[in-house]
């Protein structure tokens, strides 16, 4: 099975399923064998990792699964669990004579530890945050004003007859009387409803930095060369 380096990132603590869909653990380790993925150890609860082989493997529905039957994977040769130490040419043979596999020759028959880290992926998600919401209320208010009313006010004139005058003057003496209709204006209060200003919801999106802290994780590689055989630069 050819894996791409996502899916290889994928595998850990991934389920491990039998060639009839049993359950047999999770992914502990990757190795690879020529720069490609060619093993995995099961992390079954145990202290020892059983290896299984990714060359005639599936990935369904996010699950490895392995075309030998559980108690087959079980049995394999196993390595301790969070190892970091690269296959040596006889685990390698080993497992190739135990799965019954051709061994794939290289050059050096070089083993491989993949090494992978963490890296961090920070995206959006839109969530509810609240509703608002816009209510118009009845609110009565006193309201001071003047109004100008007018109303008839009443004097007596008089006036002097002249001697002149007199002769052109007829009346009888005794009571009498003069009326006159008077008028006044009063204060008339009504109330009208008017329109006087239109109002609506509206919202803006706003962008703003929010700090993130996360921790992620990543893998160091140790060799543990003896002296004699190190590489001399």
């Amino acid at each position: 099975m050819q894996l791409t380096e996502q899916q290889v990132r994928s595998l850990f603590d991934q389920d491990v399923q039998d060639q009839s869909g049993a359950k047999i653990g999770s992914v502990g380790q990757v190795w690879a064998t020529a720069g490609q993925p060619a093993w995995v150890s099961v992390h079954t609860g145990g202290g020892q990792e059983p290896m299984a082989p990714l060359g005639n493997a599936q990935m369904q529905d996010g699950r490895l699964k392995i075309a030998y039957d559980k108690a087959t994977v079980q049995s394999a040769p196993s390595v301790p669990r969070g190892t970091s130490t690269p296959l040596n040419a006889e685990q390698t043979a080993q497992l190739y004579a135990y799965y019954r596999m051709q061994e794939r020759q290289t050059p050096q028959n070089r083993e491989e530890l993949i090494r992978f880290e963490e890296r961090l992926r920070v995206g959006t998600e839109s969530q509810p945050a609240g509703k608002a919401v816009l209510r118009k209320n009845v609110v009565t208010e006193d309201v001071h004003t003047t109004v100008p009313v007018e109303h008839d006010e009443v004097y007596v004139e008089r006036e002097p007859i002249t001697a002149a005058d007199a002769g052109n003057v007829r009346g009888e003496m005794g009571a009498a009387e003069q009326e006159m209709q008077l008028r006044a204006e009063r204060p008339v209060v009504a109330k009208e409803r008017v329109p006087v200003e239109r109002a609506h919801l509206a919202k803006n999106e706003v962008v703003e930095n929010q700090p993130i802290d996360e921790q992620v994780r990543h893998e160091e590689i140790e060799a543990n060369i003896p002296e004699p055989s190190r590489r001399r630069r």
